[in-house]
């Protein structure tokens, strides 16, 4: 069966290796040096001012959320835009920290939400931020929304999680707004096992990211920042400074192993996204030419596009239940994403009013599928893979 990802990452029997190594000689195993080092490594490859590592992508969306709260640049209750097609844990911060998600339609041609869509929504709603998901690689007109939310003063966050190395009109996706997202669990673009990351230009907004990652104190802040924040408390720091809380935070710390293998992956990180873009063009050539099957996939406005996966929109239900029969058993198949949010079981227990019509989403939600792309597929998957949607 091809599967969605075939190893735990990439170059998997060399890095375990290394990591075990790594694991018998190293002094510390909780967040430490190799944590900071990938972040120092990552956020110059995504060419942003800084990271802040955490265990989870979903871990990272909760941060980011909080820490705009704890900053005072959102309020609860405020109104906050989201890509009616995304992953559960895009929305639920929006619920648990007492926000009222807002969802917006995506369009058909590229699963992504456009300015279009986000005006039509601005009509009916006063956006505070917009929590835009970057769907399975692809983007919209992400540029025009950035205009959209300077000119209307909302907050622009971009999850990230499954777009790493996208880029749109010369600028990668993930640098758009005020900050963004990161997942690098199993089969995303760059695995640490489990693992996130937000990343941003915004001083304060990283500061508030590193007391929100752990308990709400000061320790993984410099020196200095330390010092700043103990003379406004005056905290003593030659005793409770160590055990004093500043702000609302979680334990979203990760582990030096994650960091470790997290270095060892941006050694490969440039050929693990060719190799996505290239099999992904390989298949969509083909695939997104049966307009008469599936609905087409727009995608020659991306400069660059190492799928996460490849999406698969049918005419009808018919047509993708077919499709679902004739991969079992040979090829790993999901919906696209999580779905229409609206639809979702907690979405509707936790959410009163502020839902709207998703035409597109629907659609996507009920007629939709997606098979993995990954840089260890090999010609014979691509043929096999070819046979099935032919």
């Amino acid at each position: 069966m091809i599967k969605l990802v075939k190893s735990t990452f990439y170059k998997e029997k060399t890095v375990k290796n290394k990591l075990c190594k790594f694991i018998s000689s190293a002094l510390q195993l909780s967040m430490g040096r190799e944590c900071r080092k990938f972040e120092v490594n990552f956020s110059k490859w995504q060419g942003r001012g800084s990271c802040v590592m955490v265990n989870s992508g979903s871990s990272a969306n909760l941060a980011v959320i909080q820490a705009l709260l704890n900053l005072g640049r959102i309020k609860k209750g405020d109104l906050v835009g989201f890509s009616a097609i995304t992953w559960s844990t895009n929305v639920m911060p929006l619920i648990q920290l007492g926000l009222k998600p807002v969802a917006i339609d995506v369009e058909l041609d590229t699963l992504n939400v456009s300015s279009r869509k986000l005006l039509e929504k601005l009509k009916k709603f006063n956006l505070k931020m917009l929590f835009l998901t970057n769907l399975l690689g692809f983007c919209d007109d992400i540029d025009e929304i950035v205009k959209i939310c300077r000119k209307e003063k909302i907050i622009l966050i971009e999850d990230n999680c499954e777009s790493l190395g996208t880029i749109y009109k010369n600028k990668q996706l993930g640098n758009f707004g005020l900050a963004s997202t990161f997942s690098f669990y199993v089969g995303h673009h760059l695995s640490t096992i489990e693992g996130g990351a937000i990343c941003t230009d915004d001083g304060d907004l990283e500061e508030m990211l590193q007391i929100v990652r752990a308990h709400g104190w000061d320790r993984n802040l410099t020196k200095k920042k330390q010092l700043k924040i103990r003379l406004k408390y005056d905290i003593n720091s030659t005793f409770y400074s160590r055990y004093t809380f500043y702000d609302l935070g979680y334990n979203l710390r990760t582990t030096e192993i994650n960091g470790f293998i997290g270095n060892a992956q941006m050694s490969y990180i440039d050929e693990i996204i060719t190799k996505r873009k290239n099999n992904f063009h390989k298949i969509a050539k083909v695939i997104y030419k049966k307009i008469n099957k599936f609905y087409p996939i727009r995608y020659s406005h991306i400069d660059f596009l190492p799928s996460f996966a490849i999406p698969i929109v049918c005419r009808t239900k018919q047509i993708r239940e077919e499709l679902v029969g004739k991969c079992k058993d040979i090829l790993e198949i999901r919906p696209i994403v999580g779905g229409d949010m609206v639809a979702q079981p907690f979405f509707k227990k936790y959410v009163n009013g502020f839902i709207g019509e998703n035409i597109n989403a629907k659609i996507i939600h009920e007629q939709g599928l997606y098979f993995g792309n990954n840089p260890e597929m090999s010609e014979k998957d691509i043929i096999r893979i070819l046979k099935l949607f032919g």
